[in-house]
């Protein structure tokens, strides 16, 4: 019997233009400016995409998907999207506030009542709610690395944070990345749902989309396509292979990761970041209300300092609902972006930004561990500018 994810598929390959369907279009300079980033072994290769809502401006790829091998990088490469899965983490929760089952000002106790016991640093209740797990603003501290070998589910990895549980500040009061908040946000997705949290993602993002090639899970097939990830030696700066952080999960002995665990093509990403270009809809098919779409791409941190480091991105970058929002451009990537622009970046380079306003994606997938800041590091600052000067000087 033909599977009906066939059809699923088969039905958004028909409904492509034509054009879609022909060879990878190239913007003129982003492959040159990426095979400088190889040039100077910043990565051993790369993954660029541009899109606009319905159309693929640029496909490439730069350099090799494996040095040793010297298997060049194909543009169907598998990469392990680390922290760029958050925002799908936040679309399948605000799926379900679209369906009146949640919302956002719940608590998390509502759901796992083990966060009940949870106590803030001045030992009140913390009283968290899922707008602090998607925001960063919870305050719980991030769960340990390891912590998800040996568990088999989501059930197994929430539970083993209790009763030990520190909470670093008050929720609200305070900015601090963490993963394990979006880990929680996808258990109430599974307790609301009623179903596994990689089912849900299947059934309701990555089949309706043609997400084809993401998954927590990787096939045979698909970990042949999968890039190798490489970290620079500071003594020879030259690459060298890391291991992913997780390896390669395997359903029922390793948990699908909410905060991190996805793999996905370039194409399959950049699908997803159209859905969110054209606010919440595909080809007539709303996955997000308008409301859902504005908490996603809103800045709801207010005036606390947000980022991933120190220095100056803690004032050019607030947060929405499951996404940095640019507040406005500044030095590196986000210097040609425009303000509002929103997405979210990888442990391992990976990238999804979209810019409203000028009606575009970006995708970049690189796996190069040990980069600088996201929003500092040369190879998406590469993508960002080489794009948007050949589209600026096309439109000359």
């Amino acid at each position: 019997m033909i599977s009906p994810r066939f059809f699923a598929g088969l039905s958004l390959v028909l409904s492509l233009p034509i054009a879609a369907m022909a060879a990878a279009p190239k913007l003129a300079g982003v492959g040159a400016a990426m095979q400088a980033t190889v040039d100077a072994h910043e990565v051993a290769g790369a993954v660029t995409l541009v899109a606009t809502k319905d159309k693929i401006l640029h496909l490439e790829a730069t350099g090799m998907a494996d040095l040793a091998s010297k298997r060049p990088m194909e543009t169907d490469a598998m990469f392990w999207l680390a922290s760029s899965t958050k925002p799908i983490t936040a679309t399948a929760v605000l799926m379900l506030v679209d369906e009146g089952k949640l919302s956002l000002s719940d608590p998390v106790a509502k759901f796992i009542p083990a966060f009940a016991e949870l106590k803030t640093p001045s030992g009140k209740p913390a009283n968290l709610t899922i707008q602090h797990l998607l925001t960063h603003t919870s305050g719980l501290a991030e769960i340990k690395r390891g912590s998800y070998a040996g568990k088999k589910n989501l059930t197994e990895t929430i539970d083993s944070y209790f009763p030990a549980a520190p909470m670093l500040f008050e929720p609200g009061e305070r900015w601090k990345y963490t993963s394990f908040g979006f880990d929680t946000a996808g258990r109430i997705v599974e307790i609301v749902s009623g179903k596994s949290y990689d089912a849900f993602l299947q059934e309701r993002i990555f089949d309706p989309l043609g997400m084809k090639d993401t998954t927590f899970y990787t096939s045979d097939e698909q970990q042949g396509r999968l890039a190798v990830c490489y970290a620079t030696n500071n003594a020879t700066k030259e690459l060298q292979p890391r291991a992913l952080q997780f390896g390669r999960p395997v359903r029922g002995q390793f948990p699908p990761v909410p905060g991190g665990g996805l793999h996905a093509t370039a194409s399959d990403l950049a699908r997803f970041g159209q859905m969110l270009l054209n606010r919440g809809v595909v080809a007539g098919k709303r996955y997000l209300s308008e409301a859902s779409y504005q908490r996603l791409t809103t800045v709801c941190t207010g005036d606390l300092s947000t980022g991933y480091s120190t220095g100056q991105f803690n004032q050019v970058l607030g947060w929405g609902a499951g996404a940095f929002v640019l507040r406005a451009p500044h030095d590196g990537v986000t210097a040609m972006l425009s303000p509002g622009s929103f997405g979210h970046p990888g442990a391992c380079g990976t990238e999804l930004i979209v810019d409203p306003v000028k009606g575009l994606v970006y995708v970049l997938m690189i796996q190069r561990a040990n980069l600088p800041d996201n929003f500092e590091n040369e190879p998406a600052r590469a993508l960002v500018q080489s794009a948007a000067t050949a589209l600026a000087t096309a439109q000359n």
